[in-house]
């Protein structure tokens, strides 16, 4: 007994199915349609941005899905926070709309207290800060990217409250496919043209790789003079054109068999009763 009680005792290595068994029966138990446990609900995007010479590019698509089905094809995933500071969500949309306009509040009212502007660190700290205060209930993935008086900076915000610091980052159901853009193409004090087209080709590489990612892609420029939102930049999704037609003339499909079956109905005295209108 003293032994299992030691603290200093090794643990075994590998994962725990300790409560498998017991989440079996406690599921199996739930007859009652509204009381079945709750599964894990996929969302798509495809969100990306990078630090380029002069300083940040967002880019998203603009298709919102609930499960299988496209909810909006032109949604806005690249959030204002502050005049030189935005923000790409990802996850559900109602928490990253919400979660980025009380951070635009706060912000707003940390520069009126302060009287300086805000600090891109500044912002993705609040931001995490939130985020880990809900455990991960606020479904809201983000990408915070700006320009402040130290330079250009670009973070990726987790539900959790974890976050990175990188050159370029991408975040969604579609980052596998628009990372491996970035890791092919990107390197350090890209030129603008150079940068936006890298930005576009990883949001498109999302878009045609992945099922919840499509529509068009958004991008917004931000540089010391200002922040720049190019929405519906490029339509790499559009929709195609019929080449032919596909009516077919009566009789093209043999009938095989055909039977008949006679339906006896009775018959009854119908009335119809006026409304009175007056």
């Amino acid at each position: 007994m003293l032994q299992s009680l030691n603290p200093c005792q090794e643990k075994s290595g590998g994962f725990c199915f300790e409560n498998s068994r017991r989440n079996a029966v406690l599921e199996s138990s739930l007859s009652d349609v509204s009381s079945k446990a709750p599964r894990a609900r996929k969302t798509g995007t495809t969100i990306a941005g990078i630090v380029y010479k002069d300083g940040v590019i967002l880019g998203a698509d603009t298709r919102a899905t609930d499960d299988m089905v496209v909810a909006d094809k032109n949604c806005r995933k690249i959030h204002h926070i502050a005049p030189q500071i935005y923000c790409c969500g990802a996850g559900v949309a109602a928490d990253a709309e919400i979660a980025t306009q009380m951070m635009a509040s706060n912000v707003e009212l940390h520069t009126l207290n302060t009287g300086r502007p805000p600090l891109v660190a500044m912002v993705t700290r609040q931001l995490k800060q939130m985020l880990f205060r809900y455990q991960g209930h606020m479904g809201s993935s983000v990408i915070v990217g700006g320009v402040d008086v130290t330079g250009a900076h670009l973070y990726s915000v987790y539900p959790h409250g974890s976050y990175d610091k990188l050159p370029f980052l991408t975040m969604g159901s579609g980052a596998a496919a628009a990372v491996s853009v970035f890791e092919d193409r990107f390197k350090a004090n890209m030129e603008l043209d150079e940068a936006k087209r890298l930005v576009r080709d990883a949001i498109t590489a999302g878009i045609f790789c992945d099922l919840g990612s499509g529509s068009n892609v958004d991008l917004c420029v931000i540089t010391a003079a200002g922040a720049e939102y190019l929405r519906g930049y490029d339509r790499p999704a559009g929709k195609g054109k019929r080449e032919g037609q596909y009516r077919y003339k009566p009789g093209t499909t043999p009938v095989l068999t055909k039977t008949q079956t006679p339906l006896s109905l009775d018959v009854v005295d119908a009335t119809v009763q006026m409304m009175d209108t007056e």
